[in-house]
């Protein structure tokens, strides 16, 4: 199967096309991997080099930003020259990027590496996502084809600590990076063979004046918002959304002026793309906090490691992706914004379960609750996106795809920055530091519950034990607090899934959006 232009018949996928997709899910997780694992690595990685304050948060962040600001480009990028084409080039700089990363000397060629892992991230993300729609043109499989993408990232971001602690217990930092070589040169070598080619025939040139708007507009929103989750609300961080913003309002402007834009915003004329992407990306504004807070909680509040934490995690990541598998055949029966709404439901409960939980309810039941919301959040990942993806143009499959993630980032973005400020800030009015705690550590323990961890290694026994229990109980408080919005957020999200998308049809059945859209941007291309 090897195309420049839109499929004319819907055929079932075979075994190529399922060895294919096993192939395409190996960098998926591997990239979600490389977003936790170095967590682990910190302290050996600053051991040895001995970066800055400044310099650790830029190794840390540098990846996830370099991805979120060059996926619209990418996703492009290979709508022009070739998805497969640009998947291959993306794993070789990959792989080059791990290498230069496992073997830094400096902390600036740490953040170099990293950023370019970053840009050879954003090149796979989209890449992967548009094959998969390429490969698989009968909805219901291509369905359960997007559940196992899909699965695949988020089982990456829930093993990655275990995986990192594995590999740290036996060689050293640069290992986590050095396990992407062998999987980016698998990919390489089967993907001529397994994988089809597929661009846009009719699409002009990059505008670059377009790239470095869309670069403008994505980056110091991103940055910003992380700065709030962090630190709290200021004026840089504050400024810095702002600017991002009325560059996105220029990128948006100078899309409107060209003949070939980098992002054809027709798209979203098509109801099903536009009302899925405003519920993703509240979905996962919503949702993304309550794996940092739920993380955060075991190690601080339960006392348990990192390695011990991402154990813990597996239930849940486990329940995503059965969820996640099984939604698109239910939606084979039942439409799927139902289905989708019914999952924010279960997703709710589990919040409302994680809201009333103290620094003592069993384990069993914290657990229950982050279980119940990461199955809950499955259906709409692999329904929403499917939706999104399939209601462009096939030639347009890397453009929706980007979109797709950029909203997912962004959302992240916005969940982690406005939930972990609500966390904080009952964290912060709750605390109650004892007397005799040095200044600069009551200051630290004041602001967060790693301060007060920290603060406590160096106290007296009965004033460590009492700063603990003190900031335990706040942060437990916190979390509450934050969960508690969220799932009347998501009672809220459940019916605005069914109003924005009820028109979309059962899987397998026609819907008139999609065609709509396609043929618009058919008669579109014939005029010019």
């Amino acid at each position: 199967m090897d195309s420049t232009g839109p499929a004319e018949d819907t055929t079932r996928a075979g075994r190529r096309e399922w060895i294919g997709l096993a192939v395409l899910a190996l960098p998926t997780l591997l990239l979600s991997l490389d977003l936790s694992v170095l967590f682990l690595a910190q302290p050996q990685l600053s051991a040895d080099l001995n970066p800055s304050a400044s310099q650790q948060l830029w190794i840390m962040d540098i990846y996830a930003f370099m991805i979120a600001g060059f996926l619209v480009t990418m996703g492009t990028l290979g709508d022009r020259i070739g998805r497969r084409k640009l998947m291959l080039y993306g794993s070789a700089a990959f792989a080059v990027a791990s290498v230069i990363a496992a073997y830094s000397t400096t902390p600036e060629m740490l953040i170099f590496a990293r950023a370019l892992l970053g840009i050879a991230g954003a090149t796979l993300m989209p890449s992967t996502l548009a094959l998969i729609m390429t490969m698989f043109t009968d909805a219901k499989q291509r369905g359960f084809a997007i559940g196992v993408w899909l699965s695949s990232f988020m089982g990456g971001m829930a093993i990655g600590p275990v995986i990192g602690g594995a590999l740290l217990g036996w060689f050293w930092w640069g290992s986590v990076f050095l396990m992407a070589v062998p999987v980016m040169v698998l990919l390489m070598v089967t993907a001529p063979v397994l994988l089809p080619e597929m661009r846009d025939p009719d699409a002009g040139r990059i505008d670059l004046l377009s790239v470095v708007l869309s670069l403008l507009a994505i980056l110091p929103v991103v940055y910003g918002l992380k700065e709030i989750a962090q630190y709290g609300f200021s004026a840089v961080a504050g400024g810095s959304v702002l600017v991002g913003i009325v560059f996105g309002v220029l990128f948006v402007l100078r899309q409107r002026t060209l003949d070939s834009p980098l992002l054809d915003l027709k798209l979203f004329r098509s109801r099903t793309l536009s009302g899925a992407l405003v519920v993703m990306l509240l979905t996962s504004a919503t949702i993304s906090s309550s794996i940092m807070l739920f993380s955060l909680y075991l190690q601080t509040v339960r006392g348990y490691s990192a390695v011990e934490s991402g154990l813990w995690l597996i239930p849940a990541a486990t329940a995503l992706i059965v969820t996640s598998l099984v939604a698109p055949k239910i939606a084979q029966k039942v439409r799927p914004a139902y289905v989708a709404a019914a999952g924010l439901l279960v997703a709710a409960a589990g919040l409302a379960v994680v809201s009333q939980v103290g620094t003592a309810t069993s384990l069993v039941v914290v657990l229950l609750g982050f279980v119940l919301v990461q199955a809950g959040v499955g259906p709409m990942g692999s329904l929403g996106t499917e939706m999104i993806v399939g209601s462009a143009p096939e030639e347009r499959a890397g453009s929706a795809a980007s979109v797709s993630e950029t909203s997912t980032e962004l959302g992240v973005a916005i969940g982690v920055a406005t939930y972990g400020t609500i966390a904080a800030a009952v964290y912060q009015n709750l605390v109650a530091v004892p007397p005799g705690v040095p200044a600069e550590a009551a200051a630290a323990a004041g602001e967060t519950i790693s301060g007060a961890v920290a603060a406590a290694e160096g106290l007296a026994a009965d004033t460590g034990a009492a700063l603990l229990d003190s900031a335990r109980a706040a942060f437990t408080s916190g979390v509450n607090t934050a969960a508690g919005v969220a799932a009347v957020i998501l009672v809220v999200l459940a019916g605005l899934t069914v109003a924005l998308l009820r028109h979309v049809g059962k899987t397998g059945e026609e819907s008139p959006a999609p065609a709509d859209a396609g043929v618009a941007m058919a008669a579109e291309r014939e005029a010019r």
